[in-house]
Parts: C-alpha cells; sequence; structure tokens
C-alpha cells in the first residue's frame, strides 16, 4: 500500500468512525427508525453523500453499532457467564462485570437494549444473533464443566440463554437507575443469579 493510499483509508477510517459515534450520540434521545442520515452527517460536518461511502441505509449503520457493541465481547462473556455457578464470589464478579459495561460504555448498551425490540428489522436480527451466539458460547463453556457430561445439549442452551437474558436484563436495570441506587439492582440481580443456581443443581435430579 502507497502512502497516499494509507493516508486515504486511513481517513475513511476515521469518517466511519466519526458517523457511528455521532449516530450513537443521536439515539441517546431517539430509536434508529427515527433517525435520519442528514442528521448524521449534519453532527459530523460531512456531506450526506458521504454517508453511501460508508453504509447503504441507518439500518446498515446500525448493524455496524450491534458489531461494535457486542462483538469484542464474546471471550469476556463466554468466560464469565460460563463461570457462573454457587459461589457468592463467581455471582457477584458477574453481576460486577455487567455494572462495569453499563459505566463503560452506557450508550452503547441504551442502544442495544432500546433496539432489541425496536422497529428495525436488520437491527433486531443481528442483536438477535449476537445473543444467540453468546448463548452458543456459553453452552460451549458449560458443557467443558464437572457434572455437565449428563446433560442434553438443549439444556445446556436453554441454561445459558437464561445467563444471557439475565445480563440484558441486569443491564437494562442498571440504565433505567440512578447510580446511587445500583446496590438495590446488584442484590437484585444476584438473587436472581442464586435462584438459577439452585435450578441448575437440581435440574437432573
Amino acid at each position: 500500500m502507497s502512502h497516499t493510499s494509507g493516508i486515504r483509508q486511513a481517513q475513511k477510517q476515521k469518517t466511519r468512525q466519526a458517523l457511528l459515534d455521532a449516530a450513537l450520540r443521536l439515539l441517546e434521545e431517539q430509536s434508529l427508525s427515527s433517525l435520519g442520515l442528514r442528521e448524521v452527517t449534519r453532527a459530523v460536518g460531512v456531506a450526506p453523500a458521504a454517508f453511501y461511502r460508508h453504509f447503504r441505509d441507518t439500518a446498515d449503520l446500525g448493524v455496524a453499532l450491534v458489531d461494535e457493541a457486542l462483538g469484542s465481547l464474546h471471550g469476556t462473556i463466554r468466560t464469565t457467564l460460563a463461570a457462573t455457578g454457587d459461589s457468592d464470589e463467581r455471582i457477584a464478579a458477574t453481576v460486577e462485570l455487567i455494572a462495569a459495561l453499563v459505566r463503560e460504555y452506557p450508550a452503547h448498551v441504551r442502544f442495544i437494549a432500546r433496539e432489541r425490540h425496536g422497529g428495525v428489522a436488520r437491527v433486531r436480527e443481528a442483536i438477535g444473533a449476537q445473543l444467540d451466539r453468546f448463548a452458543q458460547e456459553v453452552a460451549d463453556e458449560l458443557a467443558q464443566h464437572p457434572g455437565s457430561e449428563a446433560w442434553e445439549r438443549d439444556d445446556l442452551l436453554m441454561l445459558a440463554g437464561l445467563y444471557v437474558d439475565h445480563m440484558v436484563m441486569t443491564a437494562s436495570a442498571f440504565l433505567a437507575t440512578p447510580p446511587p441506587d445500583w446496590n438495590r439492582v446488584a442484590r437484585t440481580a444476584r438473587r436472581r443469579l442464586r435462584l438459577v443456581s439452585l435450578g441448575r443443581r437440581h435440574w437432573l435430579d
């Protein structure tokens, strides 16, 4: 790659990221279905035509935001959720991970929580595919645990799906709660995980 083309590619990537960042800021106050590409390009300071060099439409931009929000978390989520067991330490660590994600990436978490059941089909499908992938990966991890040999694959997927759904539900609860009251949200989340753990221990009885 020549020096000139390298600079051009870097500038293109910079503009693409600026469009994603601007869209995420605008989506703090509205849903993706109501977002116009002109709003996004105006916020970045580029012509509307520049948008189409990076995304086909706002749904395409939304899918890219889903990848940005969830794509890099697979290793962390897989190992943390699969490690959730009977010990208070593991349960507390899982809830703290969720709280940390909300603290560090509130706009991304809010976008996922809102658009998971939002009006843009391609984005709903992208979020569903990412969450299904989390469940598959957590189930794979759970299958390696002692005592899981007798579990059916469908049952492992059901358990993994409970963990993933709990993660999303808890993240949404943190978002909807003022930080001074987060201890209450965390306590409820830990109690729910203990209930799942009780069911996990006795599922094969």
